[in-house]
C-alpha cells in the first residue's frame, strides 16, 4: 500500500564473479550487422557557396535515441539520416537481439526534405498518456511527432513549434516541476540562417574562443494541451553561443534540474535553476569559464560522493591540446577540472561521451567516441598545411567563408581510436582496445541500453557519414546489478529529474533520470546500478520531481523494478 502500485519484473539472476582477467572472454562484441541495425548515416548538402567548408559543417551530428515506442518493455532505436530524401530508421527490438525497421509504416521515416534534415532525436511523453512521443532537432524546421498508440502523427504546427532554426541538440526537462515535460533546444548556426540558401557568406563564427553569433538556446514550456510556448527570455536562458550539446541534472542537490551548455567557439555556460521558473548564469563562480570547443555534456557521480559531476569533451590532437573536462563537483555548485590527474583528459577529437558502469562494479566508467572527418589520405593538420590553416584563420573576423582554407579532399583527425576509461577507484585506465570498442570511425553519438535484457549496458554508436555500431556487453552481468524504471503520476510520467540513491553495504550511488544528456544521442531511461559482489540493496531511495520520497528496504539484486510514484505524497516506504 505504501508503494501504491509497484510492478516487479524479474530478469534472471546472474552469479557474482570476478571480472574476467587476461582476455578470457571478450568484454564487448560488435553485432550491428547481425542485429539488423547497420545504419549508414548520410550527410546533408548545403548551399554551394559553402563548398570549401562543406566537410566541416556537414560533419557535426549523427543522432540516435533510445525509447520503448510500443510499450513492450524493450528498448527500441530511432536513428537519423541528415540528407534530404534519405529515410530515418525506427528499429523495433524483437527481443532476441535483432531489430526490424518499422519507421516507414509508422510515419517517421521520410522526415528529411526541403523543410529540414534530422540532427538529434529524443523520445519523451509530452502528454503523459503512457507512450513515447518523438522530437527531432533539425537544421531547418524541427519536428514533433505524437505517439498515437504506436503510430506517429506530426503535430509540429499545432504544438506551436513550427519555426526555422538550426537545432543541433535537444533535451526534455521539467524545469518548473509542474509534471509536464518541457523542451530545451540548442542551435548551432543563427536560427534565421537558411543553410541551403545563405543570405551571405558571413555566417561562420566571428572568432575562435568568444564567438557569440551562434543560435543559442530556446526553452519551450509545455502548456499541457499538446502546445508549447517559447519562454526563453523570461526564464533567463539568454545565449548566442554555437551550441553543440545541452545536459541537465541537479548539481546542487536542491531538487530541480540545472543546465550545462557546451558551446563550440566560445564559453560553456552553467545555469542554476532558481526553482521559480527562472535560471541564473553561474558560469564564472561554478567553473571559472571554459572557452574550449565544448561538444558533449554528461552527468554522473564518478567518485560516489553524492554530487553529480560533469564530463565535457573537447579537442586533443597533435596540435590542439584542449583536453576533456571532468568537472568534479565540490558542492554548492562549484567545480574543479580533475581530468588530467584522473587520466581521462585525452579523448582525441572527442564528441559523444557517456558515464556508465560497464562491468557493474559500482563505479562509473566513461566511453568516449572521436574522429572528425575521414575524407582522403592526407590530414589537413599535417606538415605545412597546419601553418596555412591557422594563417588563414588568424584574421580578426573569421565569419566569412573566404577566410577559411579549402577542406575538400582532406581528412581532419581521422581514424582515431575511441576511448573506454575504466574507473579503478583511483583514477581511470584507458582500455578500449582490450575491451573491443576501439573503433576508428567518425564517432558522434553514444546510446546506452540493456538491449538484450541480461542485466548490463550495451552500446550503440553513430558514425557521421559511416555505419553505426552495436556492442553487446559480455561481462557486466557476471556481477550483481539492479535496474529501475520509474513511472511518474504527480511528476511527469517519464520521471525525468528523479534522483535515485542505492546503498549496498558500504557502497552508495546516485543516479538521475535525464531527458537526453550526451552529444547526438539519448540513452535508456531505465536506471542501472552495478552492485559488484553485494547480494542485496539495503536501501533504494527515490526523490521524485514532485518532492515525494520513497525508500525501499532490502531489495534483491539482478532484477528490473518498475515503480510507480504514489498518488499522494509519502516520506518513506518499505517492502
Amino acid at each position: 500500500m505504501w508503494l501504491a502500485v509497484m510492478t516487479l519484473c524479474t530478469l534472471w539472476a546472474r552469479p557474482s564473479s570476478a571480472f574476467p582477467a587476461g582476455g578470457a572472454k571478450p568484454m564487448f562484441t560488435e553485432i550491428a550487422a547481425q542485429a539488423g541495425v547497420r545504419h549508414v548515416h548520410q550527410k546533408p548538402v548545403f548551399d554551394q557557396r559553402l563548398a570549401k567548408v562543406m566537410p566541416w559543417i556537414t560533419s557535426l551530428n549523427a543522432g540516435v535515441a533510445v525509447g520503448d515506442y510500443n510499450g513492450d518493455g524493450r528498448p527500441d532505436l530511432y536513428v537519423v539520416n541528415s540528407s534530404s530524401g534519405a529515410p530515418n530508421a525506427l528499429y523495433r527490438n524483437n527481443g532476441d537481439m535483432t531489430f526490424t525497421d518499422v519507421a516507414a509504416q509508422l510515419g517517421v521515416a521520410y522526415v528529411n526534405n526541403a523543410e529540414g534534415v534530422s540532427v538529434d532525436p529524443i523520445f519523451g511523453d509530452i502528454d503523459n498518456d503512457g507512450d513515447q512521443d518523438l522530437f527531432i532537432a533539425c537544421y531547418g524546421e524541427s519536428r514533433l511527432f505524437r505517439n498515437d498508440g504506436g503510430r506517429f502523427t506530426d503535430i509540429t504546427k499545432e504544438a506551436g513549434l513550427k519555426a526555422w532554426g538550426n537545432a543541433s541538440c535537444a533535451v526534455f526537462i521539467d524545469y518548473n516541476n509542474d509534471g509536464l515535460l518541457d523542451l530545451l533546444v540548442g542551435h548551432y548556426f543563427e536560427r534565421n540562417v537558411d543553410l541551403w540558401n545563405i543570405p551571405s557568406t558571413r555566417i561562420l563564427p566571428e572568432n575562435f574562443i568568444k564567438a557569440r553569433n551562434g543560435g543559442g538556446l530556446v526553452l519551450y514550456r509545455n502548456n499541457g494541451n499538446n502546445t508549447f510556448t517559447d519562454v526563453t527570455a523570461e526564464s533567463g536562458l539568454l545565449s548566442k553561443g554555437w551550441t553543440l550539446d545541452i545536459g541537465c541534472a541537479d548539481i546542487d542537490n536542491d531538487g530541480d534540474q540545472d543546465i550545462y551548455v557546451a558551446d563550440d567557439y566560445g564559453e560553456d555556460l552553467v545555469y542554476r535553476n532558481n526553482g521559480d521558473g527562472t535560471f541564473t548564469n553561474i558560469t564564472r563562480q561554478s567553473t571559472g569559464g571554459d572557452f574550449d570547443a565544448g561538444m558533449n555534456v554528461d552527468f554522473g557521480d564518478y567518485d560516489n560522493d553524492g554530487y553529480m559531476d560533469i564530463y565535457v569533451t573537447n579537442i586533443t590532437n597533435r596540435y590542439i591540446r584542449q583536453g576533456n573536462m571532468l568537472w568534479h563537483n565540490m558542492g554548492e555548485g562549484t567545480f574543479v577540472n580533475a581530468a588530467q590527474e584522473n587520466n581521462c583528459a585525452d579523448g582525441g577529437w572527442a564528441w559523444g561521451a557517456k558515464f556508465f558502469d560497464f562491468d557493474n562494479d559500482g563505479l562509473l566508467d566513461i566511453y568516449n567516441v572521436n574522429g572528425y572527418i575521414t575524407d582522403g589520405p592526407v590530414d589537413l593538420f599535417a606538415g605545412s598545411r597546419l601553418g596555412e590553416f591557422f594563417g588563414r584563420l588568424s584574421t580578426s573576423d573569421i565569419s566569412d567563408v573566404s577566410a577559411w582554407p579549402d577542406m575538400r579532399g582532406f581528412s581532419i583527425s581521422a581514424r582515431e581510436k575511441h576511448r573506454l576509461f575504466k574507473n579503478t577507484g583511483a583514477g581511470f585506465q584507458e582500455m578500449a582496445e582490450a575491451a573491443g570498442v576501439a573503433d576508428t570511425g567518425d564517432g558522434r553519438g553514444i546510446a546506452l541500453a540493456d538491449f538484450d535484457g541480461d542485466g548490463d549496458l550495451d552500446i550503440f554508436v553513430t558514425n557521421c557519414g559511416q555505419a553505426s555500431l552495436l556492442y553487446r556487453n559480455e561481462v557486466g552481468a557476471s556481477r550483481h546489478w539492479l535496474q529501475v524504471r520509474l513511472i511518474g503520476t504527480r511528476s511527469n510520467r517519464d520521471a525525468i529529474g528523479s534522483r535515485l540513491t542505492a546503498v549496498a553495504g558500504g557502497l552508495s550511488q546516485i543516479r538521475e533520470v535525464d531527458g537526453g544528456n550526451g552529444f547526438s544521442a539519448q540513452s535508456s531511461r531505465v536506471v542501472q546500478f552495478g552492485l559488484g559482489d553485494h547480494s542485496r540493496v539495503d536501501s533504494l531511495e527515490i526523490r521524485w520531481p514532485s518532492g515525494t520520497r520513497q525508500n525501499l528496504k532490502n531489495v534483491a539484486p539482478d532484477q528490473q523494478l518498475t515503480i510507480r510514484e504514489p498518488a499522494a505524497p509519502v516520506k518513506t516506504s518499505s517492502r
